[in-house]
């Protein structure tokens, strides 16, 4: 066998072991494939309907032990059939029973899914029965677990499935959906074929270590580590617009009392949600809604006016907003453009400016001014320092109760948030777990590149090139553990 062939056996054994870790993870845990499960697959609560699912070897039969109407062992899959389920001789309800025989369903298991009316009831006393006959009641999270112990999905996609299920946003449903597709997977998984090829190559010199050869060419290493590298930079930037979609924007309204905080809530919101009053200190406590700007959420706070607190109660209020800024990710400065003089204004921007605040400044009441010009005087504070954490604020003026400039303020909003265009092409990180595991391989290739340049041996070049691997395949789950596996599926809702 000559140097190539040896190179490209290796890499088929290189193929093979990650085969084995993934098969060794699905048949160590504790979801045990031969049972069947069975839990109730829409919400719980009164509704029309009410879908059961079962999923296991067992779940047509168990089905059908039950079922007046066809026999559903011998029917096709992916078929519906309207009967009875009755325990003995007591009908419980008049159902649609859904068939899915494997390999062709969720989880490559048979499937079968009761729909029937929505009386807890009902629900309940079905779900007894079928425990009675042999299945027993799902973990959370179980059905997409065994699809992704039976190699339906890898990891990050069952994980989209939890991400599609709480998005409650166009963006945060066409991201989760995107990675439920797998183009998130497949960019990772092209980056490991490739770190493959060159691990195999790097294998096949330790076996040749007295000859000194090297089948690698460091430079062609060298230029795919800088190109994986930089994508996997890119992945990692991507989180703060993920994570922006995924878990909307803590967005804070602060302010001396009596600013129009309050009023400019109830604008943004087109409700009258916070009461408004002409007396300075009306909020006392935090008001919490949802405002949704092309599709981002932004969980708006009116908080109490900060000022020198009166009483104990309006105190209280004060810290609660200060705490309420220190927790946010954009600040809304809202001021009275006809109260506040420039030197209270640098004041306030310069104790409220945190770091990773983004910080937005909004002059309020301007249908009051004479003229628009009437603001000159105020003046935004330039930063001293240029490479500051502290990013210089965005300033717009709006009238909140004439709902002047309210649309340009939302754009404002957004652009704080959003950074850049959406692309419906672009992956983006939403999980800290995938930018954690992104991140740990980054200092591998970076230790690689340092070994290259340093000429250390290969078996310290093949060390860096399997811990990139493995924690590439953390993501995907081809490298995983049941504490892993168990954390994860334990926050899905049980009948998904």
């Amino acid at each position: 066998m000559n140097y190539s062939q040896q190179a490209m056996a290796l890499k088929f054994m290189y193929g093979l072991l990650t085969m084995d870790i993934q098969n060794s993870k699905r048949t160590t845990h504790n979801s045990q494939p031969e049972e069947t499960i069975v839990a109730l697959a829409t919400p719980n609560g009164i509704g029309a309907i009410g879908v059961i699912r079962l999923s296991g070897p067992d779940a047509i039969i168990i089905a059908n032990s039950v079922f007046k109407g066809k026999n559903l062992t011998k029917q096709e899959s992916h078929t519906i059939h309207f009967g009875q389920i009755a325990d003995s001789d007591v009908v419980l309800d008049e159902v649609l029973v859904s068939l899915f025989i494997a390999p062709r369903s969720y989880t490559r298991e048979n499937v079968v899914e009761i729909s029937c009316h929505g009386s807890n009831y009902i629900i309940e006393s079905i779900i007894k029965l079928f425990i009675k006959n042999g299945a027993r009641s799902a973990k959370p999270g179980e059905f997409t677990l065994r699809a992704f112990l039976n190699g339906q999905l890898d990891l990050s996609q069952a994980e989209a499935v939890a991400d599609l299920i709480a998005s409650n946003s166009k963006a945060s449903q066409q991201v989760a959906m995107k990675q439920l597709r797998g183009g998130f997977s497949n960019q990772l998984q092209s980056l490991r074929d490739q770190l493959v090829q060159f691990a195999s190559l790097i294998e096949l010199e330790l076996d040749f270590s007295e000859e000194d050869v090297e089948f690698a060419n460091r430079n062609q290493l060298k230029q795919l580590i800088y190109d994986i590298t930089k994508l996997i930079g890119r992945l990692i930037a991507s989180f703060e617009l993920g994570n922006v979609i995924k878990n909307g924007v803590n967005t804070v309204i602060a302010g001396r009392p009596n600013a129009g905080k309050s009023t400019l809530l109830n604008t943004l919101l087109n409700e009258e949600r916070a009461i408004v009053s002409h007396i300075p200190g009306t909020t006392r406590d935090t008001i919490e809604e949802v405002l949704n700007i092309n599709g981002i959420n932004f969980r708006l706070i009116d908080t109490a006016g900060i000022r020198e607190a009166t009483d104990t109660i309006e105190r209280m209020g004060v810290e609660r907003t200060m705490e309420k800024i220190r927790q946010s990710a954009l600040l809304i400065y809202v001021f009275d453009a006809l109260e506040i003089t420039t030197e209270e204004l640098n004041n306030d921007i310069k104790s409220l400016q945190k770091p990773g605040i983004t910080m937005l400044v909004v002059a309020n009441k301007m249908d009051l001014l004479k003229s628009e010009s009437g603001i000159a005087n105020v003046e935004i504070p330039q930063l001293k320092n240029p490479a500051s954490e502290l990013l210089q604020p965005a300033f717009i003026s709006i009238s909140a109760k004439e709902k002047q400039h309210i649309d340009e303020l939302k754009n404002k909003i957004y652009s704080a948030a959003v950074k850049h265009q959406l692309s419906g092409d672009e992956t983006l990180v939403t999980n800290v777990r995938h930018l954690e595991a992104l991140q740990k391989t980054e200092s591998a290739l970076i230790r690689l590149l340092q070994g290259i340049d340093t000429q250390v041996t290969s078996d310290f070049l093949a060390m860096d090139i399997k811990q990139a691997l493995h924690y590439l395949g953390e993501i995907t789950g081809a490298v995983t553990t049941d504490d892993l596996l168990d954390n994860i599926f334990s926050k899905f809702c049980i009948g998904k």
